[in-house]
């Protein structure tokens, strides 16, 4: 068996080829009496001919659940969808009818929000750089809430709403000082990086009371978020525990209650079967205590909370399905094996060194393992899909791969690397399928350069 020494030491050799992690794949998805894998009662190999490869594939109704667990688990919070992980137009109108709300970043989602005819009163608008058009068209459709990231910022909302009657509900985010134990790229609550207003040199104080003092604005409370695919709870014990002294400090000095503190997202999901992500029951359960003890030893009352979930609601919701091209067998250290699409439907590897694994999905097989690299077709070294898992030895051209755990950030992260045609969002639900977002052409990638 082929294998290299530098391979992650949880790496074992699986007992079964054809087994499919409970924790890592939709509820939907299954092996067929013919050894194809399922998703929803219906047939990869079947989806992949009519829709082509590659292909995110999603399982609509176990979305749908995980929207209703959490919904469940966090009956007394706000829980805003983030958006930035995936989002279309059907991805908006499950979160409504699921009683979610919604987490927009950008003016496209924005946009993409209203075209779902979402209710602008259940948004929140994030931002570190927000233009004049974004909060305009936010103000326009009744956004609920805008979190405040700057003083330019609180200065430009200003100006917009001046003379206008409209005075938006704010939430000054605070840069709580706390590096989560994540990726560098995306651990978001500590001093040297970009967003919010530092707590350690009193930006944090000043733009609470500059947004209470402004006639035009409605500042209702106070929002952190300390980063992505995060396991563990002692962070957000830090951070609210922090917020909430931020809140309690303004509340005695200005005699005004702040009724909400936002407390962001970034909960894991696992991409590996030997990771363990917490449950939705004990994140609600682990954030409530914070607060409540917080608030207790401050002396003050306990807030209405908010998260904003992303990756964790819509993770394990797909599955990426690739077609195989070529098989190259390096000996001594392990096999090639290259597919249709890579860093364009999933820079994830190369960007924060994902992890992902991958399954024969036509067919089931008895092949001894290998070790094995999934490459992409790009013309880059670093277009890896799964860096190091094991598929059987008699994977061969034209075979399928399914990626289990592509629901977010590789949609909303693809490109047009290579001049490559982003793939398609194709949704199983209730026994059949449908195309959520189509697949792009040569022709639209044309139609952009005027030559």
């Amino acid at each position: 068996m082929t294998q290299t020494a530098k391979r992650p030491q949880w790496l074992g050799v699986p007992e079964d080829l054809n087994a499919l992690s409970d924790g890592l794949w939709a509820a939907g998805v299954t092996r067929g009496a013919d050894g194809a894998l399922t998703v929803g009662g219906l047939s990869v190999p079947r989806l992949a001919a009519e829709f082509g490869t590659p292909m995110y594939l999603f399982d609509e109704d176990d979305f749908r659940a995980r929207c209703g667990r959490f919904r469940t688990a966090f009956h007394d919070f706000d829980v805003y969808y983030a958006g930035k992980a995936f989002l279309s137009k059907a991805v908006a109108r499950i979160c409504e009818e699921t009683g979610l709300s919604l987490d927009v970043c950008t003016l496209g989602e924005l946009r993409t929000a209203m075209a779902a005819g979402f209710p602008g009163e259940r948004m929140v608008l994030h931002g570190n750089n927000k233009s004049a058009e974004e909060l305009a068209t936010a103000l326009r459709h009744g956004v609920g809430r805008i979190v405040v990231d700057s003083f330019d910022e609180l200065a430009l909302l200003k100006q917009l709403v001046a003379g206008s009657g409209v005075r938006p509900k704010v939430l000054v985010r605070v840069n709580v000082g706390v590096r989560a134990d994540t990726h560098a790229n995306i651990a978001t609550a500590h001093d040297d990086q970009k967003f919010g207003f530092s707590l350690r040199n009193g930006d944090a104080a000043t733009a609470v009371s500059y947004a209470h003092g402004a006639d035009e604005l409605e500042l209702v409370g106070l929002h952190m978020h300390l980063g992505s695919q995060i396991f563990g709870m002692e962070s957000f014990e830090t951070g609210v525990t922090r917020i909430m002294k931020v809140r309690a400090d303004f509340m005695r000095q200005c005699g005004t209650e702040l009724p909400v503190v936002n407390v962001g997202g970034g909960f894991a999901i696992a991409y590996r079967d030997h990771e363990r992500p917490l449950p939705p029951d004990t994140i609600a359960d682990a954030l409530r205590g914070f607060a409540r003890r917080s608030c207790e030893e401050l002396g003050v009352s306990v807030p209405r909370l908010s998260i904003e979930p992303g990756r964790s609601l819509v993770g394990r919701s797909a599955c990426t399905i690739y077609r195989v091209g070529t098989v190259k067998n390096v000996e001594g250290l392990r096999a090639f094996v290259s597919v249709d699409g890579g860093m364009s439907d999933n820079i994830r590897p190369a960007l924060y060194d994902g992890i992902y694994s991958a399954v024969l999905a036509n067919r089931s097989t008895s092949a001894q393992p290998r070790l094995t690299r999934v490459v992409g077709s790009h013309c880059d070294a670093g277009d890896i899909v799964v860096r190091d898992d094991y598929l059987a030895a008699d994977v061969s051209p034209g075979d399928l791969l399914a990626v289990p755990c592509t629901g977010a950030y590789c949609r909303s992260l693809s490109n047009n690397f290579n001049h490559t045609p982003r793939p398609p969002v194709v949704a199983v639900g209730q026994g059949r399928a449908k195309v959520w977002i189509r697949r792009e052409t040569y022709d639209d990638l044309l139609g952009l350069d005027l030559g």
